[in-house]
């Protein structure tokens, strides 16, 4: 539930401060006092709207599930929407974005407004459906478990085998592809490192007669080798230092001309023509680890295409098995929900009946199975389409389907906010309403505005929005000030003894029922 809601300098309001209890909460007031504007702020404090208040904030004592977004859950968790020059997000003083806000706060508030057929989807109704048959039977669930596990595992498996249908079409054409790529690779027969021995080959090829040239003459000076030797000598010079040297150069030398000499066969077009090899298919697969590496995954690819008959008889008798346990499943379901269907449509025309609406008609259509089974809920009012029914009719039916949906809640449903549900409606309508709303408040904690003295009457928290000169202003009222109000509501500004005294007719009643 929201505790405490406050606001700050949004647009006629300067600073209104809600400590809020759970229940039905009503705000009621002169036209034009800002009713509406101050539920759209509490709506915007969690990011379910936008508004440009200085600063809104609501305190919930909801168990966020906000790990993903860095948030810790407190006793109380607090979001709060500041507007100065920008819009900034925040819940427990963390900064989050509007769209992390609205996604978070969605868990646990709904604003029933007229675009909002969610009440109406077929998974919804389902899902009421179901709790209905689970408390009488105690099995449905454990059926839609093993129904869901094998659908989704057959989604799966079929989608494979569909894929693998789509490559047998086009099998002819792989293989051949395949079979051409590792052919391109195997033909050139790279290894590895073999481009970079071949480029030393080309430059010593290049350079080959004139390192020659310097060779040759080099060697004169092993000519004069024996000169030196005795130079050294005479000087009383050990020289063995130079015959180490002079060695050493002689090494390298004949190695020098050894190295060249294996170079002789071989024919500088053939290493450019093999270099050229090489690029191509460093262009075309970015170096010769990749080459060789994609023909492998090609040479696998190629061994699949040659056992995909064994793979695809596989998967088809996977995907025999699962369609036989999602048919059976499904067809179970159905049974049990086909028995149920009739109780079903009978309490919610109770319901409508004491909405003095028409009655509803309810089916069920087979459908393609889904996650849920192969059941379709189609819901008309009195044969009209829900998106053709009045606004009022619209409004009423759907307390209805949550009238029933709390019948099997077992924990707190979060908070509903309703603008005007029972305007245009007759006394005995209003009132219908807010019996519904008082048993939903069992359930939910709910915001509603109201112009009609049956739902304020109900209310569990009634605060009146008011103007004080320009300013709007809330204020909880007493019992005192509920009688006055609702008396207001009745009789107008000019309230009468007879409207104060329907009024604390209707609270006393209301608060015994």
């Amino acid at each position: 539930m929201i505790e405490r809601f406050y606001l700050k300098d949004f647009l006629s309001f300067k600073e209104v401060e809600l400590n809020l209890n759970n229940g039905l909460i009503v705000f009621s007031g002169p036209s034009g006092s800002g009713k509406s504007i101050l539920m759209n702020s509490i709506l915007s404090s969690l990011g379910a709207s936008s508004c440009e208040a200085t600063l809104c904030e609501s305190s919930v004592s909801w168990q966020l599930d906000g790990e993903e977004m860095g948030i810790e859950n407190e006793d109380i968790n607090v979001f709060k929407h500041i507007k100065k020059e920008k819009s900034r997000y925040f819940i427990n003083n963390h900064t989050v974005s509007k769209k992390s806000m609205s996604l978070l706060g969605s868990k646990y508030i709904r604003h029933l407004s007229l675009k909002d057929f969610s009440d109406f989807e077929n998974d919804n109704l389902l899902c009421i459906l179901d709790d209905r048959i689970e408390s009488k039977t105690g099995n449905i669930q454990t059926l839609k478990a093993k129904y869901k596990n094998a659908f989704l595992e057959h989604k799966h498996i079929k989608k494979e085998l569909e894929q693998i249908e789509e490559e047998e079409r086009r099998i002819v054409e792989l293989k051949e592809f395949a079979a051409f790529e590792i052919k391109k690779i195997e033909d050139i027969n790279p290894s590895l490192s073999e481009d970079e021995e071949l480029i030393k080959i080309k430059k010593e090829l290049s350079k080959k007669e004139k390192v020659l040239e310097n060779i040759e003459s080099a060697n004169a000076i092993f000519e004069h080798e024996y000169k030196v030797s005795s130079a050294l000598e005479s000087l009383d010079i050990d020289s063995s230092f130079f015959d180490d040297a002079i060695n050493e150069l002689r090494a390298i030398l004949d190695n020098a001309q050894d190295r060249f000499a294996a170079l002789d066969d071989v024919e500088i077009e053939e290493v450019l023509n093999r270099i050229e090899e090489l690029s191509g298919l460093k262009r075309r697969y970015g170096s010769i680890e990749e080459a060789l590496e994609y023909k492998e995954v090609k040479k696998l690819e190629l061994q699949k295409y040659e056992n995909i008959e064994i793979t695809k008889g596989d998967l088809t008798l996977q995907v025999k098995k699962l369609s036989d346990i999602v048919q059976k499943s499904a067809h179970e379901i159905s049974v049990l929900r086909e028995a149920e269907i009739a109780f079903f449509k009978n309490d919610l025309n109770k319901h409508l009946k004491e909405l003095y609406l028409r009655e509803a008609e309810l089916s069920i259509k087979e459908i393609e199975p889904e996650s849920l089974g192969k059941d379709s809920i189609q819901i008309k009012l009195n044969n009209t389409e829900l998106q053709k029914v009045s606004t009022g009719e619209f409004n009423r039916l759907r307390l209805a389907i949550l009238a029933l949906k709390s019948e099997f809640m077992n924990q707190n449903g979060g908070v509903l906010m309703l603008d005007e549900i029972d305007a245009n409606l007759s006394g005995e309508e209003s009132m219908s309403v807010a019996k519904v709303l008082r048993q939903l408040s069992k359930h939910f904690q709910i915001y509603v505005i109201s112009h009609q003295p049956q739902l304020t009457s109900m209310g569990d928290q009634h605060f009146l929005v008011y103007k004080d000169g320009e300013e709007s202003k809330v204020k909880e009222l007493d019992l005192n000030g509920k009688i006055q109000e609702i008396a207001r509501i009745i009789s107008g500004e000019n309230v009468s003894n007879e409207a104060k005294e329907f009024a604390k007719e209707l609270l006393e009643v209301n608060r015994c029922a």
